[in-house]
């Protein structure tokens, strides 16, 4: 039923669009809800930090209770999280959660904006997020955001004045927000968009609060109330059969990639805004004093006239009976002087036009790939199933070339195609535009015309130019790419642009444990027919690569040929990069194609710099059989594989006593003890495992939603303890205990060149036991000792550890190599 009630609100709000999505088709009462959002010419912007900050049950609220034109600037894509679907993580990621949070939007009716910031993980304070962001970059996207949406409201939804309280990427967005309110209107404040957008100034600004901010519903009870203002959010619509509680919880559910699946709400529910800045609603109206009519627009009052009676008498049985008086509106609206909100409801009333006259366009691609300025067909379709006269003049590029020229009558239900080739005037490629250039830890980098958009406009969109009662409708539609699938039926994937050549190496960090050279696989796939060429493989100072060069030949689009190349390490510990680079005639082809695709999510490819990390590295190791227990994802299996070890993952059904006898240590997954509840009934038979003399070794949990709080032999509590700085400095509280010591002797340097973090949740009580390892803190908190605890159990030794081994082993870092290595050699 989730899938199904998705895919109706998905319909409902047909101003949204998303690559090779299927088509909207809305029924009378989504027709009726979406011309209420016509009418309302209001807009409110509620500003956070990541995916899934945003409180869907207000958006939801102001976007179907109130119909104003919502939208969700989240500062970040939420790039350094952990992903709960798949591999992906940092850029990828980053990708995933966009296409969740569009997801969301389409459910819920907002629309998506970011800045450019990125996720680069965890923050304890303000100062730190903003000095790797570099604050005046946000700020200028977050001022560009308002300027351009130019909302008549704006709702933080975290407390600016809690510096050091909380996430600092959290309080981040609303001090950010908090500043912007103040510069928006001011011209001589980032004039480049003050010239482009002209500047604005919303009319209020709030603190979505509740509760939990004051720390207790007691708190929140005594608490002073007169800045409040209450909105009730449990409302029912009829129209479309659900509560916005309903609507919000199926929004809320697209967050997959982090396992926020939600269940649906339904009766009264209040939300609490704090009133912060300009002009305070005494009637817990947030839009009052606010012009939301038609008057905001030039000659307002004469299509407020013919729009208004068609909501208040509004046609359920036949809505195509309003046709000849939407397509009056349009042309009264399309001779009104230029303005934000002309532009808006044009696109608004365009669709509508569409959907009452059950009118419908399509472009279809015969192929799914094309390269920059390639040529390939294309099939139009245009239907017209309802009554009202419409005539088909012709279909262009956005240039204005000229396709095709029917200028023909599209009488009743009858189905008419043309076919065209089209040859693309697009040199760019089809990929993520933050992704295109390398950014910094805190940045991305974005071409300014499109800072702020959430996904890469579509390549290639063809324009139908429409007659109905003598006015002309232009209508854009993307073109797409579909095909049948026996079990799915219609399927529809984006026309993408992409180089000619792609190249790849599979494993990204390649570690040579020993002085022996490795044959390294180099993939080359071609992205045409008839490619010929070389490929060489570039290599860091002091590696040497064999033979110079490999010569390829590929006959079709979209076949592969791997060739290997013998990389020799030297004999010192050394890392850096390797890179592919495919040559065919005098172009140069350095990029990797990456393709995302998951049921909930559309078809993605992505182009990334086509590299490995090689790293020589000078480590010892005890044992060979490694058992690993899954938990929320993680690639430690394969990083433990590159230095050696033989893994085999354990399902936790079969987890017995024989079944773990034979390995030497045993991994548990990263969050197990929150995603996996089998191992509620198992943990006795991996504590006897210790006690027999195994090791084992858990990596981080939360202590939210444990599956079991016994996942110890000893007492052992965790925390919210963390250490975000990855540099920090480390003290050896137990310089002489095995760990450290064999069979890897482990100093200060091993400390070094660690990404994102040194860990998180880290215990913060344990029983004695326990021998706490390490020691280490961000700059002005105070020391954790909880990140490495060892006790020793019977015959075994039991390790939890905090550190984020999940991030530094797949990154190549020698040092997390070389500790995790001792872990798991761990002997008395």
């Amino acid at each position: 039923m989730r899938t199904f009630f998705s895919s109706i609100i998905a319909i409902c709000f047909c101003s949204l669009t998303l690559l090779a999505q299927q088509p909207q088709k809305p029924s009378a009462s989504e027709i009726y809800h979406n011309l209420q959002a016509l009418n309302f010419l209001g807009s409110a912007l509620y500003i956070a930090a990541h995916p899934d900050d945003e409180n869907t049950r207000l958006i939801s609220y102001l976007a179907n209770d109130v119909h104003a034109r919502t939208a969700y600037l989240s500062l970040t894509r939420g790039d350094g999280g952990q992903n709960l679907v798949g591999p992906e993580i940092r850029e990828l990621l980053g990708v995933i959660r966009t296409q969740e949070l569009l997801a969301a939007r389409r459910t819920d009716g907002g629309q998506q904006l970011f800045t450019r910031a990125n996720d680069f993980g965890y923050s304890k304070h303000p100062d730190e997020t903003l000095a790797i962001w570099n604050k005046e970059e946000v700020l200028s996207d977050v001022v560009r955001a308002i300027r351009k949406f130019k909302p008549d409201v704006i709702v933080n939804r975290f407390d600016h004045r809690s510096p050091g309280s909380t996430h600092g990427h959290h309080t981040s967005s609303a001090m950010l927000s908090v500043e912007a309110f103040d510069l928006v209107g001011d011209t001589s404040k980032y004039p480049e968009t003050a010239n482009e957008f002209g500047t604005w100034q919303p009319k209020r600004l709030f603190f979505n609060t509740s509760w939990w901010f004051y720390g207790s519903k007691e708190k929140f009870e005594a608490a002073d109330k007169s800045k409040l203002v209450e909105v009730e959010t449990g409302n029912y619509y009829a129209s479309l059969g659900l509560s916005n509680g309903e609507i919000a919880s199926l929004s809320r559910s697209m967050h997959k990639s982090q396992g926020f699946g939600s269940t649906g709400s339904r009766g009264s529910d209040t939300e609490f805004l704090e009133f912060l800045k300009g002009d305070f609603p005494e009637n817990n109206d947030l839009f009052e004093g606010i012009d939301t009519s038609w008057k905001r627009i030039d000659n307002g009052d004469a299509i407020e006239t013919i729009l208004k009676p068609l909501e208040l008498n509004f046609n359920f049985k036949d809505p195509s009976q309003m046709l000849p008086e939407l397509v009056k509106a349009y042309q009264l609206l399309d001779a009104s002087e230029e303005s934000h909100w002309r532009s808006i409801k044009l696109k608004q009333l365009q669709q509508l036009i569409l959907d009452c006259g059950g009118i419908f366009l399509e472009a279809v691609s015969e192929t799914n790939t094309i390269n920059p300025k390639g040529t390939y067909k294309v099939t139009f379709e245009a239907i017209n199933r309802g009554t009202t006269p419409i005539t088909l003049r012709t279909i262009k590029s956005v240039s204005g070339k000229i396709l095709v020229t029917p200028n023909e009558s599209l009488a009743p239900n009858e189905k008419k195609e043309f076919n065209a080739t089209i040859t693309s005037e697009n040199r760019a490629t089809s990929t993520p535009y933050w992704l295109n250039e390398k950014g910094t830890l805190g940045m991305y980098s974005a071409p300014k015309n499109l800072i702020g958009l959430p996904e890469t406009p579509s390549s290639e969109t063809v324009v139908f130019e429409l007659e109905a009662n003598n006015v002309t409708l232009p209508i854009k539609k993307e073109v797409i790419f579909k095909f049948n699938d026996p079990v799915d039926g219609e399927v529809y994937k984006p026309l993408e642009i992409l180089p000619a050549m792609t190249t790849s190496i599979e494993e990204k960090v390649l570690i040579f444990a020993t002085g022996d050279a490795k044959n390294i696989p180099v993939k080359v796939r071609s992205g045409k027919d008839a490619m010929n060429g070389t490929v060489t493989l570039q290599a860091p100072s002091g590696w040497t690569v064999t033979p110079a060069e490999h010569t390829f030949k590929l006959t079709n689009q979209g076949e592969t040929q791997t060739v290997f190349f013998k990389v020799q390490p030297p004999k010192d510990q050394s890392e850096g990069i390797i890179r592919p680079v495919v040559r065919v005639g005098d172009a140069f082809y350095d990029k990797e194609l990456v393709t995302i695709d998951y049921d909930h999510l559309p078809y993605q490819s992505v182009l990334l710099p086509s590299e490995a990390k090689v790293v020589r590295l000078n480590i010892e190791k005890k044992g060979q059989q490694i058992g690993y227990i899954e938990g929320a994802g993680d690639a430690i299996p394969e990083s433990l594989q590159q230095i050696g070890y033989t893994v085999t993952t354990i399902a936790p059904s079969i987890i017995s006593e024989a079944t773990l006898k034979k390995f030497d240590a045993i991994v548990v997954g990263i969050r197990a003890y929150n995603t996996v509840p089998e191992l509620t009934f198992k943990q006795e038979i991996l504590n006897n495992y210790v006690k027999n003399g195994g090791t084992l070794l858990l990596q981080y949990n939360t202590s939210h939603r444990l599956v079991t709080e016994d996942f110890a032999p000893y007492p052992l509590k965790l925390s919210r303890d963390r250490v975000t700085d990855e540099a920090s400095e480390v003290r050896l509280l137990a310089p002489n205990h095995p760990v450290l010591n064999s069979p890897n002797k482990i100093t200060q340097n091993d400390f070094k060149g660690w990404v994102q973090e040194r860990g998180l949740y880290f215990p913060n009580e344990w029983d004695k036991a326990f021998t706490p390892i390490l020691g280490m803190h961000d700059k002005g908190y105070p020391q954790s000792d909880g990140s490495l605890l060892v006790a020793k159990y019977g015959k075994g030794h039991y390790i939890y550890t905090g550190l984020s081994f999940f991030r530094e082993l797949p990154a190549g870092v020698p040092g997390a190599y070389r500790l995790f290595a001792n872990l798991l050699s761990i002997e008395d």
